[in-house]
């Protein structure tokens, strides 16, 4: 159905292709060809486009800010091909490229497994996951980014890398009944602040928050990524996440936590997971849910200023 068109309405997204230089860029990163669970997640960078233009870009405040006008935002296409060795040398590069010219890079996917080329395109020096899973498994598959980032260095990249400091690394929403216990002890034993969905709701997002950010972020020019898994949403929210379940994060816990951490001059990048546009519910309200964190990324990037 065509959206109806108001010239005192401004939609979201259609926003101008990256030429040189941006506040915020967008980067399709359609991963999914080592998933655990079968996925139609190559889908999804084209279906948040699409939902973008349900919403507006208008902050109520005080001040009424619309970020279309308060920031400038483009979209650098897909990284096409971007699983295997090299398409994550692709992705690295350009995302390093993007990372240069903007403030933040927001990379839409896509399976978990883009976690990893991207933070290390952005040089990341840190790591906040909003995520029910540890993604700490071996091999190469979207369960294991978070590994990977510690442990492996890529095959095929072209330009340099380096590999994260583990007690730099914070996991919120880690959930029981969707881990192992060996994962949870390789967490422990590398120093891996873990912070549970049962210790985020009794603490509070601001809390919370401020812990990571202080951990991710510390060090001498830190540069921090976000990795928002979107299966750490309750299922009746997010059931376009192969993985959610139900007792998951309510969508405003996601929204709230995409804008404080986004808030931070310290994140340069943030990625969107997990979500298989080809298995959503029937009014599309993952992907929907995926758009609005793109907001809200937006969102906490204005609040820098």
């Amino acid at each position: 159905m065509a959206l109806s068109h108001d010239p005192r309405w401004p939609r979201a997204g259609g926003w101008p292709a990256f030429d040189s230089t941006a506040d915020a860029v967008l980067l399709g990163v359609p991963v999914w060809r080592t998933s655990l669970s079968p996925t139609g997640a190559h889908a999804t960078p084209a279906a948040i486009r699409e939902a973008l233009p349900r919403y507006g870009a208008t902050l109520m405040g005080p001040p009424i800010v619309d970020l279309n006008e308060a920031l400038r935002i483009a979209d650098a296409g897909d990284v096409h091909e971007p699983d295997g060795d090299e398409g994550e040398s692709d992705v690295i590069s350009r995302v390093r490229e993007l990372a240069a010219s903007a403030e933040l890079v927001i990379a839409l996917g896509g399976d978990n497994s883009l976690t990893y080329p991207v933070a290390l395109g952005a040089e990341a020096t840190g790591l906040i996951t909003f995520d029910a899973h540890f993604d700490l498994r071996d091999g190469v598959s979207n369960g294991t980014p978070v590994r990977r980032l510690v442990e492996d260095a890529p095959a095929a990249a072209t330009v340099e890398t380096s590999r994260i400091d583990p007690a730099r690394i914070v996991q919120i929403g880690i959930a029981d009944f969707a881990n192992s216990a060996a994962y949870a002890k390789r967490a422990a034993d590398w120093g891996i602040r873990v912070i549970t969905l049962d210790e985020l709701r009794r603490r509070g997002i601001d809390d919370v928050v401020a812990e990571a950010l202080e951990i991710a972020g510390a060090g001498a020019a830190p540069r921090v990524h976000l990795d928002i898994d979107v299966d750490v949403c309750d299922r009746s929210v997010a059931p376009g996440c192969p993985a959610s379940i139900p007792g998951g994060l309510a969508a405003w816990e996601l929204r709230a936590l995409t804008r404080a951490v986004a808030a931070d001059p310290r994140v340069v990048s943030a990625d969107l997971a997990e979500v298989d546009a080809t298995a959503d519910a029937d009014d599309a309200r993952t992907v929907r849910l995926a758009a609005l964190c793109v907001l809200e990324l937006l969102a906490g990037l204005h609040s820098r200023r």
